[in-house]
């Protein structure tokens, strides 16, 4: 699902499109969305559009584990934990034994430091995987929105599930992060023992580290703003 700096749509479609999954079906958007507009084209109204919730399936052709993905295009405002209980059936249906899900890790970091990955899990016993991928355990936290809830029902049902959040900069939290994707996709590759090629990924995070000096620029003029007040406030008060 969608969330800060898209991170976990970022990481969802590169591998959908790199591994060639396919189409295993989807969820029935009317049920959890509720549309609150239309589009209007050439002054005609089109029919009320759903964001769509769709799983894919990738066949391990190596002798590892098969993938199941899937990518929400949104989050409903009610009925988040029915949509988490209907993704994880579909899983089980299909035998899964672990959920992997990403998300977005607000930090106080500079965008041109080395991106690091959060782990958490479902267990201690399911940390125990973090070692060798070198995840940072910062202990008590929150996850925000469905890619996190996702593991709170996944541990309902005893299943095991890892939640791997990149760390995004706090003064950019508005902008597309592939940076932290890329974090992510290295240590979720190692976990699900794959190979992928990440060039793509990789030059497209070079170019929005060039993008973020702007907005770095952008928020530390704001931050001055912020705590300053113009010398003649000062003079006319003096007056």
């Amino acid at each position: 699902w969608p969330g800060i700096g898209n991170v976990s749509i970022i990481v969802a479609t590169y591998l959908e499109r790199k591994l060639t999954f396919e189409k295993l079906g989807e969820v029935e958007a009317s049920y959890f969305f509720d549309p609150i507009g239309v589009v209007v084209k050439d002054n005609v109204v089109e029919a009320p559009q759903f964001p769509q919730s769709k799983f894919y399936y990738w066949k391990n052709k190596e002798g590892g584990s098969d993938i199941i993905l899937f990518i929400g295009e949104a989050q409903p405002a009610s009925k988040g934990y029915e949509l988490a209980n209907c993704v994880l059936d579909v899983g089980l249906s299909f035998g899964v034994k672990r959920v992997y899900t990403c998300a977005a890790a607000v930090s106080r970091i500079h965008h041109t430091e080395q991106t690091r990955v959060w782990g958490v899990a479902t267990s201690q016993q399911v940390t125990e995987d973090f070692k060798r991928c070198d995840l940072v355990q910062k202990g008590n936290l929150q996850i925000a929105g469905l890619n996190g809830l996702l593991l709170g029902v996944a541990k309902e049902k005893d299943i095991e599930g890892i939640c791997l959040l990149g760390e995004v900069p706090v003064y950019a939290t508005r902008v597309q992060n592939p940076m932290a994707a890329l974090a992510i996709l290295k240590v979720l590759t190692k976990m699900l023992d794959i190979e992928i090629d990440i060039a793509e990924l990789a030059q497209l995070a070079g170019e929005t580290k060039e993008r973020m000096k702007q907005v770095a620029a952008e928020a530390m003029g704001e931050y001055i703003d912020y705590f300053t007040e113009p010398i003649w406030e000062h003079e006319e008060e003096e007056e």
